[in-house]
């Protein structure tokens, strides 16, 4: 049982004025879906009245007049403690949205000390904390959810959020995978399982499911951007250019989707389109270090050094803690010729920030033009495995070591089969083949262990140039006991690339494969249905469109972000059988 007194009452007023300002705005965002209260049918008309007015003012946005309302309708004395715990606990939620966030939390604590076995609070409140910045709370209410309703889809995602929050990775995609079964065409915990995927350096398994995020809500622009950020990563970049400009389609104002595509068009080489989406960065936010940062390292590449230092210059102006603007100014140095100044401003990076991606590719190019050949490509090493999208890192490693930047693979004594062996590069594995020098698959693990290849296979024709390499995944835990999972990369020969990596095998469930001329279809062992176009590269398509099979259950809440959700309340009658009337 949790204690609802102690430290929610802590004075909320005292955390910091940032937290609570950006708290407002998530808040704001949040979509709420309007179902009858509990004890609805026992409620006093008029107080039950009052409420669905309140309920209505919120869901159009107008959270002081649902204040007002909700307050009115808590004025009534012959209300039922569950129903008056309801009340409360939408007050709350309507306060949150206000930024007014110690009178939700004292709403939700009295709302639990009339309702204890109301789920819905502890899931709200929860929420609340974590926005806050408190994960090992808000965890511990969303436990407590849990308990009340085992089937509550929206608490195991929003708990799988805190996990997140904490690093315990995979609890976070234990609970993400739990609510997607759940709830498999809601778009949120598939999302946040796919950066969880994206943190732990499995991009293959991000753009699964952001993908299939973005079926489920087209109109998510953060499961676009975030999709985009995982295709930087494994260097489709024209994929991420047109999911970013999908999320500026959503999102036109914000300026971090322009900073982003403006960094994939300058790895594209297109240094005109960059500089135009650094410019709107600028415009949307003049006190944008990153923005001007950015900005001044495009037109340095574009030899417009004037414009290029006076943009570095702004950008140390405005964030002199930040290591980056020092880091662009060094490079730009050394294209200008300017090598001995930029040393020194490589060297106050360093020092602002020594395990900066953007950092240590700025040493890189300062160690490289002196000469330092060994350091300079250490350092492009060190930035590309922190950040794989860093082009310009990745271009200096080949420029230098070319076919030795993969010197420090290690292989894995009895894991390849038939030509492919397995090696290791830090907490990366990969397959790698002397047939197929330039093609080097990336080995997700799913679970615990290491990969082993099981088998090779090269399709005939109409399929020519396309293949397949299952490879054992790792063990999870499963209700029956550990289970382990199977994997497979689709690849073009032809273009010497990983169209997917799609789960094969959990336990006992295998999932189903159907071919075709130009496309090959599976049924997922997790339920959905992904399509990948294969040769997708030839036409500049994105190779990957996924739907899904399952049918859509109710989704009684809406967003705090992108992950994390906000209910109002399940339906039922009686508060006594919360988990047959809850969750059915």
């Amino acid at each position: 049982m949790l204690d609802s007194g102690r430290w929610w009452l802590l004075p909320l007023s005292k955390q910091p004025r940032m937290r609570c300002r950006m708290l407002r705005p998530a808040l704001l965002a949040m979509a709420l879906i309007p179902l009858p209260s509990v004890g609805a049918l026992a409620a006093p008309a008029d107080a039950g009245l009052k409420a669905q007015d309140a309920a209505t003012a919120l869901v159009r946005g107008d959270a002081g007049q649902a204040v007002t309302g909700y307050t009115e309708a808590l004025k009534d004395p012959a209300l039922p403690n569950d129903r008056r715990a309801t009340i409360l606990n939408d007050r709350a939620v309507a306060y949150a949205r206000l930024g007014q966030t110690k009178l939700a939390i004292d709403d939700f604590n009295r709302a639990a000390q009339l309702f204890p076995e109301y789920a819905a609070i502890y899931n709200n409140r929860g929420n609340l904390l974590l926005a806050l910045g408190y994960p090992d709370e808000a965890i511990k209410d969303f436990n407590r959810a849990i308990v009340l309703a085992p089937g509550y889809a929206a608490a195991l995602s929003n708990r799988a959020g805190a996990y997140a929050k904490v690093g315990h990775n995979d609890q976070a995609i234990r609970d993400y995978t739990s609510a997607v079964r759940l709830m498999p065409q809601s778009a949120a915990p598939l999302a946040g399982r796919g950066r969880v995927h994206l943190a732990a350096g499995r991009p293959h398994a991000a753009i699964r499911d952001f993908s299939r995020a973005v079926t489920a809500d087209p109109r998510f622009a953060t499961a676009y951007r975030s999709r985009a950020e995982a295709k930087l990563d494994i260097m489709r970049v024209q994929d991420a250019i047109e999911d970013l400009s999908r999320a500026i389609a959503f999102d036109a104002s914000n300026p971090e989707l322009y900073l982003l595509r403006g960094q994939a068009y300058l790895a594209s080489d297109n240094v005109a389109a960059a500089l135009k989406d650094f410019t709107y960065v600028t415009t949307l936010d003049p006190r944008s270090a990153r923005g001007f940062a950015a900005r001044g390292l495009a037109n340095g590449i574009a030899q417009v050094w004037e414009e290029a230092f006076a943009d570095l210059n702004r950008a140390i102006e405005l964030d002199p803690r930040s290591g980056t603007g020092f880091a662009y100014r060094a490079v730009v140095y050394k294209m200008s010729g300017q090598t001995d100044v930029g040393v020194k401003d490589a060297e106050t990076a360093e020092k602002l920030d020594p395990d900066g991606p953007e950092v240590l590719w700025a040493k890189g190019e300062i160690e490289e033009a002196q000469g330092r050949v060994d350091q300079a490509i250490a350092d492009y090493k060190k930035a590309v495995a922190l950040q794989p999208r860093l082009k310009l890192a990745a271009d200096g490693l080949q420029r230098l070591a070319g076919d030795a930047a993969n010197a420090e693979d290690r292989e894995i004594a009895g894991a390849g089969i038939e030509g492919w062996r397995v090696v290791q590069q830090g907490s990366h594995y990969y397959a790698v083949s002397d047939q197929f020098r330039r093609l080097r698959i990336p080995l997700e693990m799913a679970g615990e262990g290491q990969p082993r290849l099981l088998e090779w296979q090269v399709k005939e024709p109409p399929l020519r140039g396309i293949a397949t390499l299952r490879f054992a995944g790792g063990v999870i835990p499963g209700a029956m006991g550990p289970e382990e999972i199977e994997q497979i990369a689709i690849l073009d020969l032809d273009n010497n690339s990983v169209v997917g990596i799609e789960p094969h095998r959990e336990g006992k469930k295998v999932a189903t494969w159907t071919w075709q001329d130009d496309r090959v279809v599976v049924a997922s062992v997790d339920g959905a249905t992904d399509e990948f176009i294969l040769r997708a590269g030839r036409g500049g398509a994105d190779p990957r469109r996924y739907t899904s099979t399952e049918q859509g259950g109710w989704s009684p809440w809406g967003q705090l972000d992108s992950s994390y959700q906000e209910e109002r309340r399940p339906r039922r009658r009686k508060p006594k059988t919360i988990f047959q009337l809850l969750f059915n």
